[in-house]
């Protein structure tokens, strides 16, 4: 399995809970609506806590980069999945939306994106 992972930073001009509502409610069917065509067979959303309770593990760690507003995780089955939704109309219109709509609500620059492959070591 192939997984992309996109680290995402919100716009300046949206606080975390209008972040979060869009991503959720507005962006999340899109990615379900199009997964076919880009031969997506899995996508998470994972939104950040802000739970002060925790801060303490994360001050642990010493200084770091500011939090991300969210993590999308993506998974194929294969690259060529990846590449083969890359070359029929379809998936060239899915992704171009796709991209229209995160124009909406992520700060695009500073957030960075990555192909990964997983090695579980729990569960």
């Amino acid at each position: 399995m192939i997984k992309l992972n996109f680290c995402l930073r919100r716009l300046p001009s949206l606080s975390s809970a209008e972040f979060q509502t869009y991503w959720l409610e507005k962006h999340a069917p899109l990615v379900r609506e199009y997964a076919k065509a880009l031969r997506i067979i899995r996508y998470v959303q994972t939104h950040y806590l802000a739970e002060t309770g925790l801060q303490a593990s994360l001050d642990a760690r010493g200084p770091i980069i500011e939090p991300y507003d969210g993590i999308a995780q993506l998974w194929w089955a294969n690259v060529d999945d990846i590449l083969t939704a890359g070359t029929t109309p379809e998936g060239r219109a899915a992704g171009r939306a796709l991209l229209t709509d995160e124009r909406n609500f992520i700060d695009l620059p500073n957030s960075p994106i990555f192909f990964a492959q997983e090695h579980v070591i729990v569960g």
